[in-house]
């Protein structure tokens, strides 16, 4: 018999009741360190005091009004991430899927605005994953997610991941951008490197295409600047976030430049509850700590910190661990044993991590993260890989 939740996702047999900071509590009283954040979203912790401040104020006064209205926390988060980014412009979801459709369709808008109509396709990577919508999944490329939902949304091509040949054989007249994450998350923490973002940049430019960024879980701090896409030196024309900017709230957005965006007139997009007021204040209060002065420093150095923890970990369990990936706090280790193994025996050391492709544990701390707090994690880790060797035999 089927259950009252749809059972789409396999769970874990834990429950959680309240959190703080890095960690999390059952309702017995047992304390996990969270690092997986919900999967790169809670990105200041739990509970964290400004976030909470803000959501109750705002809880007091007012929820709901519909985007038919003028909603003062929108145009006050639109225009602080203006004023931090390359865009002129916003368009605010609930998640990180809305986010890349409304990137998807402004780019095929873009070229229909300027007479070209037929310029809707928009080339993809292996290992992407970009949602799970029609269209999001299309993008994505990943058989698992199509399969049993009837044709795949035409206008995606895919081509291997850092296959520079074959994306300019992709490329065609009815091309209308490229969509990469500067982060692989799900398809196993695989950086794009500076040099290709910048090369993508070009191609780009060349052939009158729109770079298309998907920082849905590298973005809002992960990497220790504002967005990853910043640390190789080039600027998108649209970008869709969420996750961290939310800090556990749902809120999502497709941040562009005017010229991008030229096609998106009035009734063109819309969205029920994206940029509700309840959302917008908890967003301007996560750029409140993120923005901050030194905050980024400190996630810099932090991530750092893990990266050498982490090498002394690979270098400790050679036959667990083949290979450190990622940066900042978006770090990952691909195993030799099974991923889902590791992931076991860290849960069995109270520490959360997240799966991901290609064999990949993800570890995604808060940015709230401390020293001892990495150290802790990585002596569970430690712990963890003893087990499993143990087991072996």
């Amino acid at each position: 018999m089927i259950t009252p939740v749809l059972p789409t996702y396999k769970r874990t047999p834990l429950a959680f009741d309240h959190g703080k900071g890095m960690r999390v509590y059952t309702e017995d009283g047992k304390e996990y360190l969270d690092f997986g954040a919900g999967v790169a979203v809670t990105s200041l912790g739990h509970a964290h005091p400004r976030l909470v401040q803000a959501l109750t104020e705002q809880a007091q006064k007012l929820w709901h009004t519909s985007n038919l209205y003028i909603i003062p926390g929108q145009e006050k988060l639109a225009r602080r991430l203006t004023e931090a980014t390359f865009a002129d412009t916003v368009f605010f979801t609930n998640s990180g899927a809305e986010a890349l459709e409304c990137s998807i369709k402004m780019a095929r808008k873009y070229h229909a605005a300027k007479g070209h109509p037929a310029r809707f396709r928009i080339i993809t990577f292996e290992g992407a994953f970009h949602g799970r919508t029609l269209a999001t999944i299309a993008a994505g490329g990943q058989a698992k997610y199509i399969e049993g939902f009837g044709p795949k949304v035409d206008g995606f091509d895919q081509v291997p991941f850092g296959d520079e040949k074959a994306l300019l054989a992709a490329i065609t007249p009815a091309t209308a951008g490229i969509l990469i994450e500067p982060i692989q998350g799900e398809g196993g923490l695989r950086p794009v490197p500076p040099g290709m973002l910048k090369r993508l940049r070009e191609i780009c430019d060349e052939h009158g295409l729109l770079l298309l960024l998907d920082e849905v879980q590298c973005g809002v701090g992960r990497t220790g600047k504002l967005f990853a896409h910043e640390w190789a030196g080039v600027t998108p024309d649209i970008m869709a976030i969420a996750k961290g900017i939310g800090g556990g709230f749902p809120v999502g957005a497709c941040l562009a430049t005017e010229n991008a965006a030229q096609g998106m007139t009035a009734g063109t997009h819309g969205s029920t509850f994206g940029g509700n007021p309840l959302a917008m204040a908890v967003g301007n209060a996560v750029l409140d700590v993120v923005l901050a002065d030194g905050f980024l420093d400190l996630v810099r150095q932090r991530g750092l910190s893990l990266k050498q923890k982490l090498a002394a970990l690979k270098d400790s369990h050679p036959d667990i661990i083949e290979d450190i990936r990622g940066d900042g706090l978006m770090m990952g280790l691909k195993t030799k044993v099974p991923n889902t193994d590791l992931i076991a025996a860290a849960l069995d050391e109270q520490l959360l991590t997240i799966a991901a492709g290609d064999n990949v544990v993800r570890l995604l701390p808060p940015l709230i993260v401390t020293d001892e707090d990495l150290s802790e994690a990585v002596a569970k880790l430690d712990r963890a890989c003893q087990s499993l060797k143990s087991k072996r035999g």
